[in-house]
């Protein structure tokens, strides 16, 4: 699972991380189903969680199980550097959501590099929400863009208008996608929504985290 460093919402003062329910959701269909868990960031250590997804009013089981799991929180503070993860180490990728991607894991070199070679080694990839971000700059071997002819899923233009961030953010993830070719299409706002292209599970919202992992899985077993 990667995750990013990034703490802050563009040059506001706001702080930004990764989404807890998206990370914490899919953390423990992994650990359920029996799976090794890896977690990296691209500066390491312990990544920033959006202080918005730890109010009363965002949590769901699965942020609550994570809150209650020592283990699991130790394990959130010692992320490994991403620079350190290797392709050939793994089975496959998963990348958690919140705002701080769409400034960091987007151009993170690392990132894109790892994203081409879970591609190549046809291993699976899945991202949810902003997360998605992170393929825009992914390729192929012929350097046309990885989402290009894929169905994909992402946050949307109308949540992002919806949270009053469309001016904040650095691009719109749903025109990024569709600018480099992909086919997006979306649920209404806020519903769970995964959609499975081949190797790639792209997950909407923070409402399709659980779904997004267990289709993963799904391909995992399938492989």
């Amino acid at each position: 699972m990667v995750l990013t460093s990034h703490s802050r919402m563009g040059e506001t003062e706001h702080k930004t991380g990764f989404w807890l329910e998206e990370f914490a959701a899919p953390y423990y269909v992994f650990k359920d189903a029996g799976l090794h868990i890896t977690l990296c960031s691209p500066a390491g250590g312990h990544p920033p969680i959006d202080p918005i997804s730890q109010l009363d009013e965002q949590q769901t089981p699965a942020t609550q199980r994570f809150e209650a799991d020592e283990v699991a929180k130790t394990h959130l503070t010692n992320t490994l550097r991403l620079v350190e993860v290797r392709e050939a180490d793994y089975d496959a990728v998963f990348y958690p959501g919140g705002h701080g991607p769409l400034w960091d894991l987007t151009c993170d070199p690392d990132s894109v590099t790892l994203i081409d070679d879970f591609y190549s080694a046809h291993k699976p990839i899945g991202v949810v929400c902003h997360a998605a971000g992170v393929l825009i700059n992914a390729a192929n071997e012929d350097e046309s863009p990885m989402v290009e002819g894929k169905q994909v899923t992402g946050f949307s233009n109308s949540e992002e208008q919806a949270v009053g961030l469309t001016d904040i953010v650095p691009f719109s993830l749903q025109d990024e996608l569709v600018k480099r070719g992909a086919s997006f299409s979306k649920a209404p706002n806020w519903q769970e929504y995964v959609v499975v292209d081949d190797l790639l599970v792209t997950g909407q919202n923070p409402a399709s985290s659980e779904a997004a992992a267990k289709a993963l899985i799904k391909l995992l077993l399938t492989d």
